[in-house]
């Protein structure tokens, strides 16, 4: 079992939740990301502890192969790590963005599109985020919206609470709002079109750049009637939040012992620790601590992992 260094990101839009959630001896303000797992081109975290300290995230799987990430994903991947993992607070709303898919993305000159999903943790009151499409847009539609400041309007925002999942493919439009604490799982990439920013200057003076034309190719223009996550949380038992072809994720809330049997998946587990705190037991009777803000990388290799403890955790795999 791994941990990792995590990667502190000071943002414009940062909050005060990151350090103190994840109890860490630092100063640092305005802590917009925590990246806990990342494979992405010089933003690797790395090794913390143990006969791999220090060693880089693509490394360990250059080093480890299948042994780590699974027969199919070293397939699949290579020595690049499939999945990201941050938390993110903020203190202000996020640009609005939308990501393509994978044919999309190379179709634009890019390595590979994004899918990613939330979990809220404990935001602010009155926290709201934008997903999805409302009402029906033409490409050019959209693009009149977002030169006349009006493209919000056609966009689905929901007041959010603890525990609200938003899965977002690939082509759905979305943005972090004022308040929220998240858990993010995502496909490994940098690529992200920025379609508003609400005419915010940074630090120099300059707007950010927008990303028009890109993102109106990338925008899957469905209308969906609710785009967020519906489940019944439950205790001591998986509940599946979301399938898809980059990600398996469900959540964990656990106030007895538990087993859990990876032995037929062929894949890494990643715990992280949304509340309260746990050990975690492997097949090879390793041990480790799962708390609120640690994130833990367990091997293809592993058959079983026992948890104990009152700990609140999603897992994840491919």
């Amino acid at each position: 079992m791994f941990k990792f260094k995590p990667l502190l990101v000071q943002t414009i839009w940062g909050g005060e939740k990151i350090v103190p959630f994840k109890k860490l001896d630092s100063d640092l303000t305005n802590v917009g990301e925590s990246w806990e797992i990342s494979g992405v081109k010089n933003s690797e975290t790395v090794v913390d502890g143990g006969e791999y300290d220090g060693v880089a995230l693509n490394a360990l799987v250059e080093k480890l192969g299948a042994k780590l990430v699974g027969a199919d994903n070293y397939k699949r991947f290579g020595n690049e790590f499939p999945l990201l993992i941050k938390f993110i607070d903020a203190r202000d709303d996020l640009s609005i963005q939308v990501h393509p898919t994978d044919e999309i993305a190379v179709r634009q000159g890019r390595q590979r599109g994004k899918t990613e999903m939330w979990y809220l943790m404990g935001s602010d009151e009155n926290a709201k985020l934008y997903s999805g499409l409302k009402m029906k847009l033409t490409p050019e539609e959209y693009t009149a919206m977002v030169e006349n400041d009006t493209i919000c309007d056609a966009l689905a925002q929901y007041e959010v609470k603890e525990d609200d999942v938003f899965f977002l493919p690939a082509g759905r439009i979305h943005a972090i709002g004022t308040g929220c604490f998240l858990a993010e799982i995502q496909q490994t990439s940098d690529v992200t079109w920025r379609i508003y920013d609400f005419h915010r200057k940074q630090k120099d003076g300059s707007y950010r750049e927008l990303h028009t034309k890109q993102a109106s190719e990338a925008i899957d223009y469905t209308v969906e009637n609710d785009y967020r996550t519906d489940y019944r949380p439950r205790k001591n038992e998986s509940v599946n939040l979301v399938n898809c072809p980059y990600f398996n994720t469900a959540v964990y809330d656990l106030n007895e012992p538990m087993t859990i049997d990876y032995s037929e998946l062929d894949s890494f587990v990643i715990l992280i620790g949304l509340k309260g705190e746990g050990t975690v037991t492997d097949s090879e009777g390793n041990t480790t601590s799962l708390k609120a803000g640690e994130t833990i990388l367990i091997p293809a290799t592993t058959e079983t992992i026992k948890v104990e403890g009152t700990v609140k955790f999603l897992e994840t795999y491919v």
